[in-house]
């Protein structure tokens, strides 16, 4: 396995469209009941706690950029290779494949639960799973820039969402949002922690940095993908502390569907039916680029046909859904791969991060190029 991916200039992307992949790989399904998670944690002062997720976010985003800058064109894989060198790298590089696919199922059992929740209740799991996986692997068979392209279109369509979060403004009570900073720092990072499983997907960077073109712009379009992310999360944050009381923000798994619940049109009794069904749009940029790196980390890797791994992996999550019936493990399984995600997406890139310099300095001092 090269180091350096040199992909075919068709293939190649404008940086601008990392805003996109960022912003849809961070919202998916964990927005729905981020706030009740966070307000379980930090209380009234929740909001601190995504403001502050979004700060170590930039943070871990320059540190990656910073990293991949010491390669001509590497992604992880290939790094992992150049630092562990060939056996001890696919271990590695394997345990990320395995994350991937672990989040690419989470978000999609996570978005059947709550159709099932709130449409079709007696909607069999695994036949929804397979519409689903249907419209991923004719994503994920385009190619990079079929996969890019959804995530910029599935920003565009369902933008309208975020206007719908009005009506619920207007029935705030502003002072379920006061005393300010009356949380613990303790609390405060526990609300960061909690949050790590919405806001992660920033760290695709690290994969589709070699597709793009201007090189030298994807930071400054990372930030700004993970600024208005944070920027939209807080709002929904907030508006919910200020919408719900303590109980009820508390006993609401979803408190985002749930404030579209008083948003009434006309001829159209049950918003919500249409803000679960638009959601598909909004999770299904986030699991085709989990989805992509997985299968595209078969091919790098270990030298399999992506084309078989995405027919591969869609019939073990397919079987998998099976297998997971009750909401009780689903939360569990949540649960560890959110804790999971925390590490590889947080701790571990800055770690790499310093062999990587660490590696670039001895070999300068020696005249030897990586």
């Amino acid at each position: 396995m090269n180091i350096n991916v040199n992909p075919q200039e068709r293939l190649m992307f404008n940086a601008f469209l990392i805003m996109f992949i960022v912003h849809t790989a961070q919202v998916g399904v964990g927005i729905a009941g981020l706030p009740r998670i966070i307000y379980l944690e930090a209380n009234r002062d929740a909001w601190i706690s995504v403001i502050l997720s979004g700060v170590l976010v930039s943070f871990v985003l320059v540190l990656m950029i910073k990293m991949l800058e010491t390669y001509s064109s590497a992604d992880l894989y290939g790094i992992h290779m150049d630092i562990y060198g060939k056996w001890i790298s696919k271990v590695f590089n394997l345990l990320y494949i395995i994350y991937y696919l672990s989040v690419t199922y989470v978000i999609l059992m996570n978005y059947i639960e709550m159709v099932q929740a709130w449409i079709f209740p007696k909607l069999p799991s695994w036949l929804l799973m397979g519409l689903l996986l249907f419209l991923i692997i004719y994503c994920v068979l385009g190619g990079i820039r079929v996969v890019v392209g959804i995530a910029f279109l599935g920003l565009i369509l369902a933008f309208w969402l975020l206007f719908m979060i009005y009506t619920p403004i207007k029935f705030m009570n502003f002072n379920h949002l006061l005393p300010v900073l009356t949380a613990s720092p303790k609390e405060l990072m526990m609300g960061v922690y909690k949050s790590s499983f919405t806001i992660v997907g920033f760290e695709l960077l690290l994969f589709i940095y070699p597709y793009v073109k201007e090189k030298k712009k994807a930071l400054k379009y990372a930030i700004i993908g993970s600024g208005y992310s944070t920027f939209l999360f807080m709002l929904v944050t907030v508006v919910c502390i200020g919408f719900f009381s303590e109980d009820a923000l508390i006993k609401t798994i979803w408190p985002v569907l749930s404030m579209f619940k008083i948003i009434r049109i006309p001829n159209l009794e049950r918003f919500e039916f249409i803000a679960v069904s638009f959601w598909m749009l909004v999770i299904l940029p986030n699991i085709c680029m989990y989805f992509w790196v997985a299968t595209r980390g078969m091919k790098r890797v270990f030298q399999f046909s992506q084309k078989k791994a995405i027919y591969f992996f869609a019939v073990v999550l397919w079987t998998l859904s099976l297998l997971v019936k009750d909401r009780l493990t689903m939360n569990t399984i949540t649960d560890k791969v959110g804790s999971i995600s925390f590490i590889l997406s947080f701790i571990y890139p800055c770690f790499l991060f310093a062999l990587v310099k660490l590696k670039y300095l001895i070999f300068k001092k020696k005249g030897v190029d990586l």
